[in-house]
């Protein structure tokens, strides 16, 4: 029988397992002198030439620009607005031994008649009135969290993951506690912090297949998958964060003006794309993203556009593909994605074995953003070396490289509590 420390670090394995064998069939490069040069668009520059010099001109004119050509060459557009979101307490409860409450609501939306559900899991510290919070997707279901027994397991589709136990797309009780150690939750609610957290298959099960999740609710008739320029799974969890925080703004135990949206790997993905497209999160942690997420995309260096469209199809929309071999065309970089984000706190955090998200890269997409933070008056990335390993750099802009693996640990979860702090969230 595994410990359920021993399963997330074969889950770490499986994953890291993964990674490397499309990295032997698309021959990734994992060395920094075969980094082959590169110019990155300029932030401050229009695209008609323009040098952006002050906080009206980058709100009015070129923010728009660069958020037009991320949602019309890479995310997509989501193709409506759902007619209605009802909202469904099933469950209250104590946790820690009365030092937090727990909510289990679920969310469903309907379009056309048609409706999808996703559940949330919500954690709240009683040490605080109104709870500033975390929200962010997990990768299994709710209950792979925490060893809370009153949680319920996920009736959604999963991946099949021998590791915890899940031999069919059917969750089972086995996988309870499985993912515990990518979630802080004692310390979270210790530091007076709460925690919103929602599996990522109620909204979009990650397989390249447009048939469920919330696509099919704004099809039309005959339809089977989203237009060319229609959104893809990472832009459909970002919109599902974003009717999380429809309901968070009704819920008054929260303080709905300190929510931190968090995301680790693809799922950071989704968080940047989620806070560059609604101001309403107050902060954004990306943990691990990757190309496409924090890391410069040009850089040619560990997970590439290329390898994204041939291993992910369905993370991207449809105009993406044509930039799996000329990622140089790309009329954005992800430090512009960083930069949409500014004025509000941003963390990027890496890892020293994770050289499939090239954490050099992240570094300095993280740099080149802190000139939108220069606009208005913050220092941004305070430094302009890369930092040593475990010494984290906190401010509006922070970032840190931990030792060790593709994953999130407690010591992440240490600095991103602190990062909060710093910011008064």
């Amino acid at each position: 029988m595994y410990t359920k420390r021993l399963i997330t670090l074969l889950v770490t394995i499986a994953t890291l397992s993964l990674f490397t064998s499309y990295s032997q069939d698309k021959k990734v490069n994992y060395e920094e002198d075969k980094v082959t040069p590169y110019s990155l668009p300029s932030i401050l520059t229009s695209n008609g030439g323009t040098v952006i010099n002050n906080i009206n001109d980058w709100e009015q004119f070129r923010k728009p620009e660069i958020k037009y050509s991320f949602t019309d060459h890479v995310y997509g557009r989501v193709p409506g607005n759902i007619d209605t979101m009802l909202v469904k307490v099933n469950e209250e409860g104590t946790f820690l031994d009365g030092a937090a409450r727990r909510k289990q609501i679920t969310l469903t939306f309907i379009k056309n008649g048609k409706e999808v559900s996703a559940d949330l899991l919500i954690y709240i510290p009683n040490s605080v009135k109104k709870a500033p919070l975390f929200l962010g997707y997990n990768f299994e279901g709710n209950h792979t969290i925490t060893d809370d027994k009153n949680v319920y397991i996920t009736k959604s589709w999963v991946p099949v993951n021998n590791e915890i136990g899940v031999k069919t797309n059917v969750a089972v009780e086995e996988s309870r506690g499985s993912m515990k150690n990518r979630w802080s939750v004692e310390k979270i609610i210790e530091a007076g912090y709460g925690l919103v957290t929602l599996y990522r298959g109620d909204i979009d099960p990650d397989k390249d297949d447009f048939s469920d999740g919330v696509h099919q609710l704004f099809y039309t008739k005959d339809q089977e998958k989203p237009e060319q320029e229609d959104w893809g799974t990472i832009a459909a969890w970002s919109w599902g964060l974003s009717r999380v925080m429809d309901y968070l703004e009704t819920d008054e135990d929260i303080n709905h003006d300190k929510v931190i949206v968090f995301g680790h790997s693809r799922l950071g993905k989704a968080s940047l794309w989620a806070a560059a497209t609604d101001n309403r999160f107050a902060g954004c942690i990306s943990n691990n993203s990757g190309a496409m997420g924090a890391a410069l995309s040009r850089r040619n260096f560990g997970e590439t556009v290329e390898v994204i469209n041939n291993a992910f199809p369905h993370w991207f929309c449809g105009n993406f593909k044509k930039y799996s071999n000329k990622g140089y065309l790309l009329p954005v970089d992800q430090h512009m994605l960083i930069s949409l984000i500014a004025p509000r706190p941003v963390y990027i955090a890496s890892a020293t074995e994770d050289l499939w998200a090239d954490p050099k890269g992240e570094f300095l997409s993280a740099k080149e953003a802190s000139v939108v933070y220069n606009l208005y008056g913050f220092p941004g990335l305070s430094s302009t070396n890369m930092p040593k390993p475990d010494s984290p750099i906190i401010g509006e802009v922070s970032y840190h490289l931990r030792t060790g693996v593709h994953n999130v640990t407690d010591y992440d979860w240490e600095q991103y509590i602190k990062f909060a702090k710093y910011n008064k969230f």
